[in-house]
């Protein structure tokens, strides 16, 4: 029995995925009392249907970078990456260190901590793969 790939998304599709996971950022960077100004559209990258990094500049004059799609969705001060490559492996090295800390309780991680480290282990694995990948960044600025 074959594998049988999933069928490409139209440039409609891939447009409403852009603006579903834009909406979904800047609802969670309210929900936490960050109001943005604007999106900086240059720093800013997408793998459809796979991950959004985003830049935004908030109304207090800070910029924070924001992933989200088929990951944890998540927000860093823009401070520790210059780029939207460099964001996403800060993300995934500091999922890969919360979900050891996870571990690293043993006994005493409940069975929702460990689901939560197997599931940041997973998306850290995720964005580490699309920050490596050359292909992905020829064109992307450093």
């Amino acid at each position: 029995m074959s594998e049988q790939q999933p069928t490409p998304m139209t440039e409609e599709q891939n447009q409403a995925w852009v603006r579903e996971q834009f909406q979904n950022a800047n609802r969670y960077l309210a929900e936490r009392g960050m109001l943005s100004d604007r999106i900086l559209t240059k720093d800013s990258r997408y793998l459809i249907p796979d991950v959004a990094i985003w830049k935004f500049k908030l109304q207090d004059g800070k910029k924070v970078w924001v992933v989200n799609g088929a990951v944890t969705m998540d927000h860093v001060s823009a401070d520790v990456a210059k780029s939207a490559r460099e964001a996403l492996r800060h993300f995934s090295l500091n999922w890969q260190l919360k979900a050891e800390n996870i571990h690293a309780l043993g006994d005493a991680a409940g069975e929702t901590e460990l689901k939560m480290a197997q599931l940041l282990i997973r998306h850290a694995e995720l964005l580490y793969a699309v920050g490596n990948d050359e292909r992905l960044w020829q064109n992307a600025p450093v």
